[in-house]
This record gives C-alpha cells, structure tokens and sequence, in this order.
C-alpha cells in the first residue's frame, strides 16, 4: 500500500492558484520570445519601398466582391 499525501483544502488551492500563474508565466515568455524573433525577422528583412501593388486584372479596376456579405454567419 502506498502513502498518500493529503493537503488540505486551503494548502491545495493554493498550490493549484500558484500552478495557473506559472502556468500563465510560462505562456507569456513563449509570447515574448515568439515577438522577439519576429522582429529579428524584420529587422533582417529589407524594407520594401510603399505597399506592393495588386496584380492587374484583365480590363477591370474594381474590386472583387465577396458573394457573401457575412462568410462566417451561420
């Protein structure tokens, strides 16, 4: 038989709100890290000169429409 250790209800809730900020912690450093490559990504890229421009349709300079007005409603 094994020993089991019980805490008590205050020390577990405790434990558990400490386990969700580090939980959180470690979801934000994963942020912070993703956001700093990015921009390392950025800063190695060259810069582009204004926006690129679309590519030129056929005899037509408007703009293409949606056949839907809300796509994702259901």
């Amino acid at each position: 038989m094994t020993n089991r250790v019980t805490y008590a209800p205050q020390d577990f809730q405790k434990m558990c709100r400490q386990a969700e900020r580090d939980h959180e912690s470690r979801k934000l450093v994963v942020l912070l890290e993703r956001v700093k490559r990015k921009i390392a990504e950025l800063e190695k890229a060259p810069l582009q000169v204004g926006l690129p421009k679309p590519p030129a349709t056929s005899g037509s300079s408007s703009l293409h429409i949606p056949s839907r007005s809300v796509p994702l409603e259901r």
